[in-house]
């Protein structure tokens, strides 16, 4: 039985994509990164209270995983060529580099739960881009499942953003996430470099999007000290093995579904994230909560029809 962090038969200029698939690996890593992500939220708030940057809490994590899932990878080393460094280059900066940072700093601007359920908007964009570039067939049952995702994502940002002193600018910069994330999904199926495994991808993607970030230590109020004590290293610990299981998750996803499949990633988070933010943070949850979690849930049954 083949691997589901294998890499694709076939090289980056692929004809079509994967069709999502339902099977129980693919269902199970699907959750599992998708609540990676969503606790990803919750842990970004707990660190800028124990004084740790937001840059701080991204870098060493990034750095801490890539060495992790590069350390437990049996598989033979290849020789980097020209087409993985291209990968590597491009999926770090618009798939954890510049997102990430977005999501880290906006997280104590306007909450955890609310940058949890920000990328809950990904399917729409994933789904529209492979339509519009011929790699997937416009189906109506998939097409109702994007626009209820986008429905319930849609009634929590209007949710946020009629509260009282809302934070207008950075809820506008914490939803230019999802269109990030829906490019980096498509990027890396198409360009998924030929012969190269997921195992592999992942740290490499890390290592270059944590070499990236480190110059924006030069901007105010960005740095990476980690305060010497337990709290904050215990957080840079428990935020590493979170994107080593997100990351390793993240690419048997991809693989064995394909970028819309992926992208309802999302959505898992953004359920686990608004919960866990609730009972871990005493956030209140958004008024629009329950409607859009149906809505979601109704979306995410039609997206992963075969």
């Amino acid at each position: 039985m083949r691997s589901g962090l294998e890499s694709p038969p076939v090289g980056g200029d692929v004809p079509a994509l994967p069709r999502p698939s339902p099977d129980p690996v693919a269902v199970a890593a699907l959750l599992g990164a998708g609540a990676m992500l969503g606790l990803t939220a919750t842990l970004s708030k707990l660190a800028a209270d124990a004084g740790l940057s937001p840059l701080a809490f991204l870098v060493w994590p990034v750095f801490g995983a890539a060495v992790v899932l590069r350390a437990v990878d049996r598989q033979p080393r290849r020789p980097v060529d020209r087409p993985l460094v291209r990968y590597l280059l491009v999926a770090g900066l618009i798939t954890v580099a510049v997102p990430q940072l977005i999501l880290f700093s906006a997280v104590s601007q306007v909450g955890a739960a609310f940058v949890a359920l920000a990328v809950a908007f990904p399917p729409i964009f994933t789904y529209l881009g492979a339509v519009a570039f011929g790699r997937e067939p416009l189906r109506v049952d998939r097409s109702i499942g994007v626009v209820s995702v986008v429905i319930g994502a849609v009634l929590l940002a209007v949710s946020k953003l009629t509260e009282p002193d809302a934070p207008t600018l950075w809820i506008g910069l914490t939803l230019t996430v999802p269109v990030l994330l829906a490019i980096g999904n498509l990027f890396r199926s198409w360009r998924w470099p030929a012969g190269r495994s997921g195992s592999e991808l992942a740290p490499g993607m890390l290592f270059v999007a944590g070499s990236m970030l480190l110059p924006a230590a030069a901007a105010p109020g960005l740095d990476l000290a980690v305060p010497a004590e337990p709290r904050a290293v215990v957080l840079v610990g428990t935020q590493t093995l979170v994107f080593v299981a997100q990351y390793a998750l993240f690419f048997v996803v991809q693989r064995r579904g394909g970028p819309v499949f992926l992208s309802l990633l999302g959505s898992v988070g953004a359920m686990v994230g608004a919960s866990a933010a609730a009972v871990v943070l005493d956030e209140s949850l958004p008024g629009g909560l329950l409607p859009a979690a149906v809505c979601i849930v109704m979306g995410m049954r039609q997206l992963t029809k075969p």
